[in-house]
């Protein structure tokens, strides 16, 4: 699996490469070379919201202007996250050709979010997977996830707190429509948490446990610009709903 480190600095171009890395695995010719794990951040807070967000829903609009936190809209499903310094995120395009147990969604959760957890979990102890694709600390949720399905691949991407503003995630969405058991109705402050570990464990462990060790050295930047122009950076698509 190929390594990609790499942050933009514009939020909407952040969304638009992991979509622009879906497409080019697609594309590509050889399959041994189209698995990739990114590990990227946002250099300042953003609302995702997920493909069928309803915004009124889910965002406290009406905070995000005051304080100009924008809001954007990701190609995969799921509910909103609110992110920024202080979240890792990762983002991984996997082979279902390579791996024909994952075009089962069931076993695409299975396989990401436990490799995850014990990698996650070798640093810190017990870590579980709950709710459709939550990752908890002490019944706690420090990691969201969603995906997006294309013929040959998966997108798989998600979040990790380690040192979030957690009343930042409590003040800018709302309480969500659908919510897992564990929650327990639970608002976002004490049901969020940030795990005790550095950015570069994360980094190191994520790494390791998907043996991404080959560093990607191109990636689609004309591409990323085009959907961002015809997508990501357009508010007819932020906010379609």
């Amino acid at each position: 699996m190929q390594l990609l480190d790499r942050s933009l600095t514009d939020s909407a171009e952040n969304l638009a490469l992991d979509e622009a890395l879906l497409e080019m695995a697609e594309a590509a010719d050889s399959q041994r070379d189209s698995e990739i794990l990114r590990l990227w951040k946002f250099d300042s807070p953003v609302v995702v919201v997920g493909r069928a967000s309803k915004i009124a829903d889910e965002v406290n609009r009406e905070f995000c202007d005051q304080v100009s936190i924008p809001i954007l809209r990701r190609c995969s499903g799921g509910t909103s996250v609110t992110v920024g310094p202080g979240c890792l995120l990762y983002s991984l395009i996997l082979n279902t050709d390579l791996r024909p147990e994952l075009k089962d969604l069931d076993r695409v959760h299975q396989f990401v979010m436990q490799t995850i957890c014990e990698a996650v979990g070798s640093l810190l102890g017990r870590v579980k997977f709950q709710g459709t694709c939550d990752l908890t600390w002490q019944n706690r949720k420090f990691s969201g996830n969603s995906l997006r399905v294309a013929r040959r691949h998966v997108l798989y991407h998600g979040t990790l707190l380690y040192d979030f503003p957690i009343e930042l995630v409590q003040n800018t969405l709302r309480v969500p429509p659908r919510q897992p058991d564990y929650r327990e109705g639970r608002s976002h402050d004490q049901f969020v948490i940030n795990l005790p570990l550095g950015e570069q464990q994360l980094r190191n462990a994520l790494a390791k446990a998907f043996a991404a060790h080959t560093n990607m050295q191109q990636w689609p930047v004309e591409r990323v610009h085009q959907l961002v122009e015809s997508r990501y950076g357009k508010p007819e698509w932020n906010f379609r709903h």
